[in-house]
């Protein structure tokens, strides 16, 4: 043991005398924190129309200005023809067209159904769809005033293609967990689990490697440090310094953005404690394949690239393909994004995420076997 702290004593003395990587363990990560809860977003605002609206009526002008209103829509032209609206859409001026026939309101008094027709461009599918879910709230919410207003006549307004009514039978939606439905609340745990895994495993993977480039990894071969406590000493503080930016980026989330914390932060820790062996053990597996820090850089960047991008932080699994679905399975970082979320957002215990927990021991236990089988002592 004493071996061991001897050699992490070393090992961060090092760390805290290389200039150069103390800004990629301190200031950047709070830097991405930071940008990205603000830019990775899926809320869209400002959608730029063009309105067809012939015919001025109440019921028009109403559910024009509660668009404008919602900060969601800008209606940026009025042609006065569908075809001209349509290159509008065509030439990427506008993201949307509205058309508002002409006597609305009579066929609103009249007792029939008026129609209005919503033109999305869909070059961008989940963009249009995220701007579909915006306007029909807004027609829901029209809707509802129309039919107190309208009683006695019934109207209901419909979007081409399908109805929006209100029955007889209200119904009262409530958003657990994300009451304001603000995008950040969702995000900012995910951006936490990529924080940590870049320490974990970028800095483990390439603070091995120094060790060969300058050859000093020969000198420590001949001593009588044993294997085992050689690979403790070099990832233990990495560890140590993962979690400590764990606590710096749950602090920034409680009083920047307003995250709530509503499960157990000890068990927040345990649990972020077991996923950084897994990344630990990804990043000592990297050392041993690798000679130098660009080619640690690359296949680190390569393999993280590809977990990131199926873990469920920017597309949901629900989405995916069944096969890919499969493969998220064997990704840890799905897997503590997950856990961040339940436990921050949902307030869920030990039990509530056994599954996930198992999921990681597996991992580790895989991924910390074989690094260290492959990594061997080169003799002098």
């Amino acid at each position: 043991m004493r071996t061991v702290l001897i050699m992490m004593r070393k090992e961060i003395l090092l760390i805290f005398r290389n200039k150069a990587m103390l800004p990629i363990m301190f200031v950047m990560p709070i830097i991405q924190l930071l940008v990205l809860a603000f830019a990775v977003t899926y809320e869209i605002s400002d959608t730029p129309v063009s309105l067809v609206y012939p015919e001025r009526s109440s019921v028009g002008d109403l559910l024009v200005e509660k668009l404008e209103a919602s900060g969601y829509f800008s209606v940026v032209s009025r042609p006065p023809t569908m075809d001209a609206a349509e290159d509008d859409l065509l030439r990427g001026r506008t993201d949307m067209i509205l058309n508002i026939p002409a006597d609305l309101d009579r066929d609103l008094r009249s007792g029939g159904a008026a129609r209005i027709q919503l033109i999305y461009d869909a070059e961008d599918g989940a963009a249009a769809g995220v701007v579909q879910a915006y306007a029909s709230r807004i027609i829901v919410d029209l809707n509802e005033e129309i039919q107190v207003n309208f009683a006695d006549a019934g109207g209901i307004v419909r979007v081409a293609g399908s109805s929006i009514q209100t029955p007889g039978i209200q119904i009262a939606s409530r958003h657990w967990y994300n009451p304001a439905l603000d995008y950040q609340t969702f995000m900012v745990p995910g951006i936490l689990v990529i924080l940590v895994t870049m320490i974990g495993t970028f800095l483990s993977a390439m603070n091995v490697v120094v060790e060969k480039e300058i050859g000093t990894i020969e000198q420590l071969n001949v001593t009588p440090i044993r294997k085992g406590e050689f690979i403790v000493a070099k990832l233990l503080p990495f560890w140590m310094i993962a979690l400590v930016e764990l606590a710096i980026g749950l602090v920034i989330a409680r009083l920047v953005f307003d995250i709530p914390i509503l499960g157990s932060v000890p068990l927040l820790f345990f649990l972020a404690g077991v996923y950084l062996l897994v990344m630990l053990g990804i990043g000592l597996w990297i050392s041993t394949v690798t000679h130098t820090q660009q080619q640690a850089m690359f296949v680190a960047w390569f393999i993280m690239v590809v977990f990131i991008l199926m873990s469920g932080l920017f597309t949901p699994i629900e989405a995916m393909p069944p096969w890919a679905q499969m493969l998220t399975k064997l990704n840890p970082i799905s897997h503590f994004i997950e856990i961040m979320r339940r436990v921050m957002l949902k307030g869920a215990g030990f039990g509530d995420i056994l599954s996930q927990f198992w999921a990681l021991v597996g991992f580790a236990t895989v991924v910390l076997t074989l690094a260290v089988r492959q990594h061997r002592k080169v003799t002098a």
